[in-house]
């Protein structure tokens, strides 16, 4: 027996000693650290030095034994390791082997309470029935009344996110005042968290299409009508566009319309086409209409009662239609730096491209930074492609490729360069005045586009100058450098008293593949336990459900797994309250069979000798 103990406990032992070693490493990154953080930056690097190694061998030996088998040793390493050579010590019949050294800065208790502690300082007290806190995005009608807010805060919320890439202080302010008075009703705390918006990698605009309104009637199967098209027509004036107000039309078309008129015209296309007035009031009138129709500014109206002409009009100014650039596999996409509106390729007579396809981007450092051969992908990754060609002001890439067997390329759609060594600081001028703002309504900043310990260091700076470093810190981890800089990022957030981190995986996802996306977020999880920073499990859960009131069943799945971290991020929608309660319903029943990574055994009703015989 002791042959077989001899191995597993040389290795503990050897583990133990590469952590010890590692504070020595560090020294000047603990040194640097805020006091009260200083046991958690320990911690985390105790367990870096840990997984510095291959442990899976040792793992199943320990298992065999009946002994832990290190799984769940984040949050309190040395502890965890000293027990597992205690444990083995006395199988062997000897003295603990660690009697004598000294006592581990953490036990298992002190770890789990400073995890405990540290969300509960940033995120607020764990509500009563679930670990997991929610944070909900608010939409800028939040901002126009109470209700949305108070319902929400009803359901469950805990903390209000506003994205500062969206609306205005004044915007935001609306917001808060709303909050306060929610709170005030319902009885209930809410914190409140802003997302920098960070540099924008984002497409510049494209090219309008042109300005016209297209219209068309529901019809069956047998190209019957089943209910015709409803068109609004307003009177023209001053800033009067094609929007929810209707068409503009000049003229005394609406001043003489009467319920029953019939208004004609000659479509864009040449086609005559006729409406029906069905309701009037002061503003304009509402015609229905049973042919397709699209028509452009400066069509010329006719108003027709039982035949007889009664007033002439005309169409006014319409909103340009918005465009997009279309790509297929292989082609070329040239990215222009500035913001010139992008267009569609030119083709000559012989179906050849003449002039490639392109679009615009502001950020020099795009330019800078990137390098031949290396991937580009737009629009969350719908769109994937490798640059051929890299100048200052201009990148050639060639689309690999694209969902479906088109892609579309809109204005205002994500950029992302996996493996580009992009010098963007996350914190721009823009942020910057944000600050200021923030400073005075906010508990906690999230940081957005963070990939380097200078871009921590700076945020660090800015809020006490504006002295507000009472206000939490969130590092917002959605890039392939973050994630790979996580142990250095998260040593320098612990410079500060209050610190999290937000898991944005629909950027990281594309940026570090979707296939690794699972073991990514895994290994966020991990090391920000053993740092003892709780985590925002963010990004498009329960998204089928916000904004089309149906849940996936791998949004439910999805949910439930953000029951391992402090909190979990909804998004705004027009179901959000129902994916609140929803979500506050899976985080209860979760809390009962799951804590971090290990299961919870609680009672199975399903177990029961009773129902087994009833189900004979």
């Amino acid at each position: 027996m002791n042959a077989r103990l001899q191995g597993p406990a040389r290795a503990v032992a050897e583990l133990r000693a590469a952590a010890v070693d590692a504070a020595d490493e560090f020294d000047l990154e603990l040194r640097s650290v805020e006091p009260s953080q200083r046991d958690s930056a320990r911690n985390l690097v105790h367990y870096l030095a840990v997984r510095r190694h291959d442990v899976r061998e040792l793992q199943d030996q320990l298992s065999r034994l009946g002994l832990s088998s290190l799984g769940g040793m984040e949050a309190h390493v040395l502890a965890s390791l000293d027990a597992v050579a205690d444990a083995l010590a006395a199988l062997r019949g000897k003295a603990p082997a660690l009697e004598t050294a000294a006592p581990p800065p953490l036990t298992f208790r002190a770890g789990d309470a400073l995890l405990a502690a540290h969300a509960a300082a940033i995120l607020g007290p764990a509500p009563k029935g679930r670990d997991t806190r929610i944070m909900v995005t608010m939409p800028g009608e939040a901002a126009e009344g109470p209700e949305l807010i108070r319902d929400l805060v009803e359901a469950g919320m805990d903390i209000m996110r506003i994205n500062c890439a969206h609306d205005s202080p004044a915007i935001w302010k609306r917001m808060i005042d709303n909050l306060r008075q929610a709170e005030r009703e319902t009885g209930r705390s809410c914190k409140v968290s802003f997302d920098l918006a960070g540099p924008k990698l984002r497409t510049g605009p494209v090219a309008p299409g042109p300005a016209v309104v297209k219209w068309r009637p529901e019809r069956d199967a047998l190209g019957r009508v089943v209910s015709p098209a409803r068109i609004r027509l307003v009177t023209a004036g001053r800033g009067i566009n094609a929007d929810a107000a209707g068409i503009p039309v000049a003229g005394g078309i609406i001043a003489n319309a009467r319920v029953g008129d019939e208004i004609v015209f000659t479509d864009a296309r040449k086609r005559t086409r006729s409406l029906e007035v069905a309701a009037i009031d002061e503003r304009g009138c509402t015609c229905a209409g049973a042919n397709t129709a699209y028509v452009v500014p400066r069509t010329r109206l006719a108003l027709h009662r039982h035949g007889e002409l009664i007033a002439h009009g005309e169409v006014g100014a319409l909103r340009r239609v918005e465009q997009w650039i279309t790509l297929h596999a292989g082609d070329t996409l040239e990215l222009l730096l500035g913001d010139t509106p992008g267009q569609d390729a030119v083709t000559g007579k012989d179906g050849r491209v003449v002039k490639p396809a392109f679009i615009s981007c502001a950020l020099p450092d795009v330019f800078h930074g990137a390098r031949v051969g290396e991937p580009i992908l737009l629009d969350d990754g719908r769109i994937r492609g490798v640059i051929r060609e890299a100048r200052a002001k201009k990148l050639s890439i060639e689309i690999g490729t694209v969902r479906g067997p088109a892609a579309r390329l809109r204005a205002e759609k994500g950029i992302n360069l996996p493996e580009s060594r992009l010098a963007l600081p996350a914190l721009t001028a823009k942020d910057i005045e944000d600050l200021a703002f923030i400073a005075g309504h906010a508990d906690m900043v999230a940081l957005s586009f963070v990939q380097r310990v200078s871009d921590v260091e700076a945020l660090i700076s800015q809020l006490a100058r504006l002295g507000a470093s009472h206000l939490g810190i969130v590092l917002k981890i959605e890039t392939r450098a973050a994630f790979n800089r996580l142990p250095a990022l998260l040593l320098a957030a612990l410079r500060h008293p209050s610190v999290a981190v937000m898991v944005a995986r629909g950027d990281l996802g594309v940026e570090v593949g979707f296939e690794r996306l699972s073991e990514v977020q895994e290994e966020i999880l991990w090391l920000s336990e053993a740092a003892h920073v709780p985590v925002i499990w963010a990004t498009q859960v329960l998204e089928s459900l916000a904004k089309g009131g149906i849940p996936s069943r791998a949004e439910v799945t999805d949910a439930a797994m953000g029951s391992r971290a402090e909190c979990v991020m909804l998004n705004k929608g027009p179901y959000v309250r129902d994916a609140l309660r929803f979500l506050v319903n899976v985080l209860h029943r979760m809390k009962e069979h799951q804590h971090k990574k290990s299961a919870r055994l609680r009672r199975l009703r399903i177990s029961e000798r009773g129902r087994l015989a009833r189900a004979q």
